[in-house]
């Protein structure tokens, strides 16, 4: 339970307990618990849905569409705190600076943002907005559920399958307590949880599984293995991919 705390309280903005002290052991023995952090956010997201959809509609209300869509697609960034977003924009400005890997491991290490970082979050939120706007109402409650518990289950794969690219880092706790049959138990038992979610998400599961071993092979030959903020940037993608699943797929 201590290790789901720890993995719930680093990833999301939600409290149930108050930690102060986390050891290395704590963040290795939380990795196998994402999805279900996921989970608990993939509630959140849909609550939120039946609440701006399904409630005014049965009252006989109607929430502006765009409106809707604007607070479904920031809601994600206010429930992390903007952690992977973070580690999306310090990936992109890193991985497309043309450095060698040293220096791209310094510029993904630097707090400040860069001109490569600040417009794959624009394009990124743009999307999202998109993608949300364009979602029939029917499915928008099941893309919702399960977007973050796959997305959290893709840094389950990163951590267990690729090598960590620092000889230190709050990512190497990750790696060090994750190997691959965690990975294989935790994707299994996602698997079959979604499986009751429908064939979208199945589809979804993987897509986003063969877009996480894509990535991960082309960065890690990049910075030879992954990093922290690889893991947030494979998170965040891989929802919109979800997203973008259940939306293509809809007249299927």
């Amino acid at each position: 339970m201590n290790a789901f705390l720890v993995g719930l309280q680093f990833l999301t903005r939600i409290r149930l307990v108050r930690q102060t002290v986390w050891t290395e052991e704590d963040f290795g023995r939380s990795v196998r618990y994402f999805p279900l952090v996921g989970l608990v956010l993939g509630i959140v997201y849909a609550v939120f849905v039946v609440l701006t959809v399904n409630v005014p509609d049965y009252i006989g209300l109607e929430v502006p569409v765009h409106v809707r869509s604007v607070c479904l697609a920031v809601l994600p960034f206010l429930m992390t705190g903007g952690l992977h977003c973070d580690g999306l924009m310090d990936t992109v400005d890193g991985i497309f600076s043309g450095r060698k890997r040293e220096k791209m491991l310094e510029i993904m290490k630097d707090s400040r943002c860069g001109s490569f970082g600040a417009a794959a979050f624009g394009v990124l939120l743009l999307a999202q907005y998109a993608v949300i706007l364009d979602m029939p109402s029917g499915l928008l409650l099941y893309a919702m559920l399960t977007m973050p518990i796959i997305g959290r289950l893709m840094m389950v794969v990163a951590v267990s399958c690729f090598p960590y690219a620092r000889a230190e880092g709050m990512g190497k706790a990750f790696s060090s307590y994750a190997g691959k049959k965690t990975c294989l138990l935790v994707s299994l038992c996602t698997a079959a949880f979604l499986a009751a979610a429908g064939w979208q998400a199945l589809a979804a599961m993987a897509a986003a599984l063969v877009f996480t071993c894509l990535l991960g092979r082309y960065v890690t030959r990049l910075l030879g293995g992954l990093t922290g903020d690889v893991y947030g940037a494979i998170c965040i993608l891989s929802e919109l991919l979800v997203l973008l699943v259940y939306l293509f797929t809809y007249s299927a």
